[in-house]
């Protein structure tokens, strides 16, 4: 049985996925597939790594040194094709924390911050936490594919905008936003003086035919005023361990940046974080593509069947685990179409309210899981669906 086909039971392993069920769906039989981890075991070398770690049996003050930078360095050269210095480096324990640091070490109360909805449902949160007001640029559903309204976006920044939130890949409408998209939004946010926070978790997990661009990548001028947020978190399937970094190639940025994190009395990455960032990067390439793979072959195969068997509509997507799916045929509000997930289909997904009020009618899924839960989960789905 492949690496990725191995069910493991994750219950009673103090998993938000798994362990919060009955609190989050009311039900011990909803099969949760919903927040973005994986049901799959990390790498080899990772858990080698950590359990070596571990034997030493001394877990003291811990530094990020040359050699934990550099496998960051070769990584993002190798697989994002941008040539970064280590110093341009900060490290955290999330994305969504550096989020919040950037926020309010970049950006004054009453600020505007432009996101394009619907979002991860923290994109909010940041924003509204400092003080700060949201400017929505909203997606645009074409063909069945999300796009950039760039008339509405240049729009929104003539108002003062002062900070953008990208996020790409989307989550969660999975969209890996082409180089002309990347460069069109750059520059316009060049145009007016408009720092780019940009959400990169999701860079790895593009499928086999797709590239990520880093829009920080695309010029040493805007790198300049970008911020770009990256993890092995979701690569790897190490959430848990709490390891990030943010890449700010513009110095006086980056420091007050870093001085935000101090003033919050954060120092750096835990000693176990470290260790698996470092072995992921050096040597989970195999693994990754092994991945993207299946994560390719799960997408098309929850598309085919959910579209031959109902008239739900899963939307076209360019990578990540996150599936976005239309049930508007179903023709119930917010609240009855999670109360129909939860209580007929018995599947726990994200209510795609949660991202915005374009969400509305729509679900989240999560397909990082081995072929027999995907299979599962679709059954339950398609039957419900079809018993309405």
């Amino acid at each position: 049985m492949g690496i990725f086909e191995t069910v493991h039971n994750r219950k009673n392993t103090r998993s938000v996925k798994w362990d919060m069920v009955k609190d989050l769906f009311q039900s011990e039989e909803v099969l949760p597939m919903w927040v973005a981890d994986m049901d799959f075991q990390a790498p080899d070398a990772v858990n080698k790594a950590l359990i070596e770690r571990a034997k030493h049996g001394i877990y003291g003050y811990t530094i990020v040194d040359e050699s934990v930078k550099s496998s960051i360095v070769n990584w993002i050269s190798k697989r994002h094709n941008w040539n970064i210095k280590s110093d341009w480096l900060s490290f955290s324990p999330g994305v969504v924390t550096t989020l919040h640091m950037a926020i309010q070490a970049l950006t004054e109360p009453e600020d505007t911050i432009l996101i394009q909805t619907p979002v991860y449902t923290p994109f909010y949160k940041v924003i509204e936490a400092h003080d700060r007001k949201i400017v929505k640029n909203t997606l645009v559903l074409e063909n069945n594919r999300y796009t950039i309204n760039f008339q509405d976006f240049e729009e929104k920044l003539k108002q003062g905008v002062k900070a953008f939130i990208l996020c790409n890949p989307h989550n969660p409408v999975g969209r890996v936003w082409t180089r002309d998209e990347l460069e069109q939004m750059a520059k316009l946010c060049q145009e007016y003086n408009v720092l780019i926070i940009s959400d990169e978790i999701h860079s790895d997990l593009t499928f086999p035919n797709k590239q990520h661009v880093s829009i920080a990548s695309l010029s040493d001028d805007i790198a300049n005023f970008s911020i770009t947020c990256m993890a092995p978190s979701k690569t790897f399937n190490l959430a848990g361990l709490q390891a990030s970094y943010a890449i700010t190639p513009n110095k006086k940025i980056r420091e007050k940046l870093d001085q935000q994190f101090l003033n919050q009395g954060f120092h750096g990455l835990n000693l176990m974080g470290n260790t698996a960032l470092e072995a992921a990067y050096n040597h989970g390439e195999e693994w990754l593509d092994g991945l993207r793979e299946i994560l390719q072959s799960h997408y098309d195969y929850v598309k085919s069947e959910l579209e031959r068997h109902t008239d739900l509509l899963v939307i076209d997507e360019d990578g990540t685990y996150l599936v976005w799916i239309d049930c508007s045929s179903l023709q119930l509000d917010a609240k009855g179409l999670k109360k129909f997930f939860n209580e007929e289909a018995k599947v726990g997904l994200n209510a795609g309210a949660d991202y915005g009020e374009e969400g509305k009618q729509y679900i989240r899924m999560n397909i990082a899981c081995p072929r027999e839960t995907l299979e599962e989960g679709v059954k339950r789905i398609i039957q419900a669906v079809q018993n309405k």
